[in-house]
């Protein structure tokens, strides 16, 4: 919660092309807080290949992995994959942008904009990936890794980047147990 640790997430932000980010301890972390603030327990569509982490956050947060298949070549979720899993309950669609490949986002941002779903992207590993110019972990929630096998390291942490001024306010008070106030102010 420091200076520079609020410099560097600005600088993130920036980088990434939302208006927040927040820095915390893994990944992992940044998955659950990202499906914590929809406020609603249901399905949640993740792909079938992925680091056993995407799964944990779902679970752990009370709510239904729901596994797809995955494009052989990209090793990336598809649209057409993920239209065939919507349904009532389905509150939010996890993409995994894999090895530095991000996933086609034209198709999926246009399908959860319009089921009114929520769009998390796990981009542990495709910091400076970009599809048709734009960052990967900026189209819905983003969520970063620093761990020693990532694109960059702080020896281990996270970050979760948002242009919803409500979920980074509330997430703010979630990774620091309701405090919403820097303590050096």
């Amino acid at each position: 919660h420091g200076k520079n640790n609020l410099i560097f997430e600005k600088n993130f932000a920036k980088y990434i092309g939302t208006k927040y980010a927040i820095s915390m301890n893994s990944c992992t972390s940044a998955l659950e807080c990202a499906l914590k603030v929809i406020k609603k327990k249901g399905e949640v569509i993740i792909p079938s290949w992925t680091w056993v982490s995407t799964a944990n956050a779902v679970i752990n947060t009370g709510n239904i992995p729901v596994f797809i298949d995955v494009d052989l070549n990209s090793r990336n979720v598809t649209a057409d994959e993920i239209k065939k899993k919507i349904n009532k309950k389905t509150i939010a669609v996890i993409v995994v942008h894999y090895s530095g490949l991000p996933c086609d986002m034209g198709e999926i941002v246009k399908i959860t904009k319009k089921k009114n779903i929520e769009l998390i992207e796990d981009s542990a590993e495709t910091l400076g990936a970009k599809y048709k110019n734009k960052q990967a972990g900026s189209f819905g929630t983003g969520c970063f890794s620093f761990f020693p096998t990532k694109n960059i390291t702080t020896t281990e942490g996270g970050m979760l980047t948002t242009n919803n001024k409500k979920h980074y306010i509330e997430i703010k008070k979630i990774i620091a147990h309701g405090i919403d106030k820097s303590p050096q102010k």
